[in-house]
């Protein structure tokens, strides 16, 4: 029979270390020794690590451009409202994160899906006849980003798909593609105010479809769906049987002459999970507040969605508690004209770069009505010395010094991104660099024609 024989060793200012040493007759095997295992380094990364793929970073980390040194620099390619400093949060959402932090009531370990009565806080907040929301339909994230990493973690299986709006947010793929999910790609119509293809999203469906992204407000195209083409969406849902992952981080960021309809107050059937949180409407990114709201009034979702989400949370524990714990605050306190002025800044950039970039010739912006983008379509033929969208931008840092991001990244070439958070002088000085690069690079019809030929 076996036995173990455990030695305590150590000597002078050494900590005594246990050896332990497996004793069979007339056998002894030291440690690092034991059978079937080969004294060597076999470190891998993980299949998860290695399926992971962010396409912005790809394309962006390749392009190994120098901006133009005699012009100063003007990003328009991170969707971050506090890059440039011009669009601060509310002093009340300062101040209610300072009440807790001097508190010292919330500097330790919350429950996974958050504190209850910040659940009951955000329930609240959002709740209305429509879409009734009590506590236990909240799931508190670590930002938006994390609140969409649990809804398809419980939605969907490795070898399932989801449908995924053409352009949009690359986050959506990177996700899947890691968790061994399948994305079919569904267009949007630029020539629509980028509205959905309903009959190409439903085209997409098969059998193995686990959940429809949609996204409203859109990033990156700044798009607001109207109701009548929600209700539309939602009868493609409904007559496939497929619930609804809605990303709505820029919920009620939309132009004064718009009105946004969250997704779940129209719908009678469809299970929805909607995922918001503080940073973007509260221009706080970095403070990872995000939620999950679950929409289910036909219990079709039941105790099985959501003892999933519970069980998914619980691998980490939960967003940082002093932003939970001044929530509720942030919710009720912060001023309605925070708000208003945030968006009258955004609709004023929009305007003037949508009419800027309309009169230059071989540029067709797509005017949005909300969130913080612009997006540009590019008469590539007008353009032939460029093979694509990235070549273009490329060319524009090198040239202009302007970054804007090449659509390509967003599975949508030959367009790219501006941002709109940034001051109204900025927007016009890029605005008349991209005019100025345009009418270098342009050429007409003919012109065109005979530099093809010479290629």
């Amino acid at each position: 029979m076996d036995s173990y024989l455990i030695q305590v060793n150590g000597r002078g200012d050494h900590a005594p270390v246990l050896d332990v040493h497996l004793k069979s007759p007339g056998n002894t095997i030291s440690p690092g020794k034991a059978k079937g295992r080969k004294p060597r380094w076999a470190v891998r990364a993980s299949e998860m690590s290695k399926k992971t793929f962010n396409p912005v970073r790809a394309i962006v980390d390749s392009m190994k451009v120098e901006p133009n040194p005699k012009k100063a620099m003007i990003s328009l390619s991170l969707g971050d409202p506090t890059v440039f400093g011009n669009l601060p949060t509310n002093d009340e959402v300062t101040r209610a994160v300072k009440e807790v932090l001097d508190s010292g009531q919330c500097n330790g370990y919350a429950p996974s899906v958050g504190y209850q009565s910040c659940r009951e806080a955000v329930a609240a907040y959002y709740n209305c006849p429509e879409a009734p929301l009590e506590a236990q339909d909240v799931i508190l994230t670590s930002g938006c980003s994390q609140a969409i990493e649990l809804a398809l973690a419980v939605l969907a299986n490795p070898g399932q798909n989801i449908l995924v709006p053409r352009p949009g947010f690359s986050l959506y793929k990177t996700l899947a593609l890691s968790m061994g999910i399948e994305v079919k790609l569904y267009n949007l119509l630029p020539e629509k105010a980028w509205e959905i293809d309903l009959e190409h999203l439903e085209s997409l469906v098969d059998e193995k479809t686990a959940c429809l992204i949609v996204n409203n407000p859109s990033n990156p195209c700044g798009s607001v769906f109207s109701k009548s083409h929600l209700q539309e969406i939602l009868a493609v849902a409904s007559r496939q049987c497929v619930p609804i992952l809605a990303d709505e981080i820029y919920g009620d960021m939309v132009f004064a002459d718009c009105k946004y309809e969250p997704i779940a107050t129209l719908s009678t059937n469809v299970p929805i999970l909607s995922c918001g949180g503080l940073a973007k409407r509260w221009l706080v990114p970095g403070w990872r507040m995000g939620w999950i709201l679950i929409h289910d009034r036909r219990d079709i979702f039941g105790n099985e969605i959501r003892d999933g989400l519970v069980r998914l949370s619980q691998r980490i524990l939960g967003p940082c508690t002093l932003v939970q714990g001044a929530l509720e605050r942030i919710l009720c306190r912060t001023p309605p004209e925070f708000y208003h002025n945030t968006l009258s800044i955004l609709k004023s950039n929009a305007d003037l770069c949508y009419a800027a970039l309309s009169a230059i010739p071989g540029l067709q912006p797509v005017r949005p009505a909300g969130a913080m983008y612009l997006m540009v379509g590019i008469e590539m033929e007008h353009f032939p010395e460029f093979e694509n969208d990235v070549e273009f931008t490329e060319r524009l840092i090198s040239e202009q010094s302007v970054f804007c991001l090449p659509a390509t990244c967003f599975e949508y070439p030959n367009f790219f991104r501006v941002v709109i958070t940034v001051s109204e002088e900025m927007i016009l000085e890029a605005c008349s660099r991209i005019q100025e690069f345009c009418e270098m690079h342009y050429q007409g019809a003919e012109g065109a024609q005979d530099l093809e030929c010479d290629k």
